[in-house]
């Protein structure tokens, strides 16, 4: 993985600067603290800077086609990049480095912009071509590699992250309209940025820009499925994941450097460890972090899984004090607000990691390829629970509500989550989607905003997403908002930033595209056999797998924020958060911040997206002045 900017002048006469594309590329040193590399021609400028992962001697860009007319900067991995180079060199071309990155270049030149459709792995790059006088820049199928764009004072500029565009001079003017979009999804989607003049590239996507005009195409989506004739078949399917995953590993652990495998507790990462025990012909170098809070902690599961696949095994306890370092690199990492707060351990451990390896494979996307999530089991029971007598739907929310304020901490919290899905699910799905979100109650969060404010609904967001979807049954439609918003938006960006924060190449397995393809087809009974998480992995390289990992109930990676937040050293900052004016009404915010103290209720999560909106606008506000 690397970083890369670059930008054109509309106006040809306008001359692109060294220092300029220098600076830009700068700024974003730690996605490729190896090395640097720039191409200047004319009004044109791309920048690259590397983290060699593969082909370390030869293996420098910007790199050239043989004729030197094409030219690519380039972040990410080609996995399939042997199979490719030799079936470009049975069609007469000739190589002269073993990288990946001169691959593209050559299957670019066979192909043309559909070498997109010949590539296995996770991208963004921009390939000048001089014949053409044309700019081509890619993103993955999935989103795994960032890509952002600008059309900013007559000129076109990108980057690997907004950082190198705000060097450029991209003004940061926020675009409040989407604050609403914010605390619901807790990020911006995209092709939204928290900035009115920089967009995102949306994966599958690339541009074409020739000249000053600029096209955006599609080269990928989700394949169309038959809802009423899926995949049932759960032999020849859990055969066909099993091999499809064990290869996507296989592929994946092509390096030239020493890496690993990031392990918590759970199904997915566990498995990946298994399957590269398997592979590898040395011990795998695993890492985890746990908490003194046992209900956050899992480095048993995890040690369980390292005895069973003799690993290497690194531990690393987090501490409540990492927090202030956390929130610093989050806040210059992301650029914009980044509402998960699973992004601190994510951080902590890349940190912990690249004292030992280069690069590491994650168990990321697992409950995208399952439908693992604990969301899809509530879509299963509320498709039931929509056939219970009305009386019994009708009252249900209401009780449980009333019985939640009888208990408190965890068990209070898992009642109201009951109670949001019983209540959520005598809705329409958008809606239902809406007030299962993990941020806090639709009422509560839109209280936030002024009643003149020009927001952009939740509502309204998710009616306009949801019209490219085809899929009827709510649990596919589910499935569609996993892979095509959640993915690319949150759990994928939360991978890149924090892993590349400490130069850490992150490689996910689970998201190879042809795993992905195949398992959309696959009927939801098998995925999900009853209410089994993950039914198809329990029943391949979940049978490896010690059984305390089987057994154990999902906690999802993450921090106990809720109880940091407690803490009397962070009561400064939480009153900060309603004495100070930011946009937002001051006595919802400190009713957040009351109920979460008293445990009533986790709000950790909306005052943790709160806390990075006050730093963000302080932070503009700065830089501004």
């Amino acid at each position: 993985m690397c970083g890369i900017a670059g930008y054109i002048n509309f106006d040809k006469s306008r001359p692109a600067l060294q220092n300029i594309i220098k600076g830009m590329t700068d700024i974003i040193s730690h996605r490729g603290p190896d090395g640097e590399g720039f191409y200047i021609k004319e009004n044109l400028a791309l920048g690259h800077r590397r983290l060699s992962i593969i082909d370390l001697s030869t293996g420098d860009q910007p790199m050239f086609s043989p004729d030197k007319s094409i030219v690519i900067v380039f972040n990410g991995e080609i996995y399939n990049y042997i199979e490719l180079r030799e079936e470009l060199k049975s069609l007469g071309h000739s190589f002269i480095t073993t990288s990946d990155t001169e691959v593209i270049i050559h299957a670019y030149m066979q192909w043309g912009v559909d070498c997109q459709n010949k590539l296995n792995g996770c991208w963004g790059f921009a390939i000048w071509d001089d014949n053409k006088k044309q700019l081509f820049i890619s993103r993955d199928r999935l989103g795994e590699k960032p890509m952002h764009y600008a059309i900013w004072n007559n000129s076109f500029v990108f980057g690997s992250e907004i950082k190198s565009l705000f060097s450029f001079g991209v003004p940061g003017d926020m675009d409040d309209s989407l604050l609403e979009i914010y605390f619901f999804l807790k990020f911006i989607p995209s092709p939204y940025t928290f900035f009115k003049q920089i967009k995102k590239l949306k994966p599958g996507h690339f541009l074409l820009i020739n000249g000053s005009e600029i096209k955006e195409r599609k080269y990928w989506d989700l394949p169309e499925i038959d809802e009423k004739n899926m995949l049932s078949d759960t032999k020849e399917i859990n055969n066909n994941f099993e091999f499809l995953l064990k290869d996507s590993v296989n592929i994946r652990m092509r390096s030239d450097v020493p890496f690993g495998a990031l392990l918590s507790g759970g199904l997915d990462s566990a498995s990946v460890v298994a399957l590269m025990s398997e592979i590898s012909k040395f011990p795998v170098e695993t890492f985890t972090i746990g908490y003194d809070d046992a209900s956050f902690d899992e480095t048993d599961l995890a040690k369980d899984a390292a005895n069973k696949f003799n690993t290497n095994h690194h531990s690393y306890k987090v501490e409540a004090e990492s927090f202030e370092d956390s929130l610093r690199k989050i806040l210059f990492h992301y650029d914009e607000p980044f509402g998960d707060a699973s992004a601190i351990p994510t951080g902590i451990v890349s940190r912990y990691a690249r004292k030992f390896v280069k690069m590491v494979l994650t168990g990321d996307g697992g409950d995208e390829v399952l439908c693992g999530y604990p969301s899809f089991q509530g879509v299963k029971l509320s498709s039931y629970y929509k056939k219970a007598p009305s009386l019994l739907r009708k009252s249900l929310p209401g009780t449980l509500n009333i019985f939640s304020k009888a208990v408190r901490g965890n068990a209070r919290y898992k009642i109201n989550r009951y109670e949001r899905l019983f209540r959520s699910a005598n809705s329409d799905f958008i809606t239902s989607m809406i007030e299962r979100m993990p941020t806090n109650d639709m009422r509560s969060v839109k209280a936030l905003f002024p009643q003149n404010s020009k927001i952009y609904s939740i509502e309204d967001y998710m009616n306009d997403f949801m019209k490219n979807c085809s899929y009827k049954d709510d649990f596919y439609k589910l499935m569609y908002i996993s892979f095509k918003l959640f993915l690319p938006d949150d759990y994928l960006v939360k991978v890149d930033r924090m892993s590349m924060a400490y130069s850490l190449e992150a490689r996910v397995p689970f998201i190879d595209h042809r795993l992905v393809e195949y398992m959309v087809g696959v009927d939801k009974n098998v995925k999900m056999k009853k209410f089994e998480r993950k039914s198809v992995l329990r029943e391949t390289v979940g049978k490896k797998l010690p059984a305390s990992l089987l057994t154990a109930v999902k906690k999802g990676f993450s921090v106990p924020i809720v109880e940091w937040f407690k803490a009397d050293t962070m009561q400064p900052n939480l009153e900060a958060l309603y004495s100070e004016d930011i946009g937002l009404n001051k006595d919802v915010i400190k009713n957040f911040v009351k109920e979460n103290t008293e445990g009533k209720k986790d709000n950790s999560n909306i005052i943790w997206m709160l806390m990075l909106l006050r730093e963000t606008r302080r932070k503009n506000e700065y830089e501004l002045a």
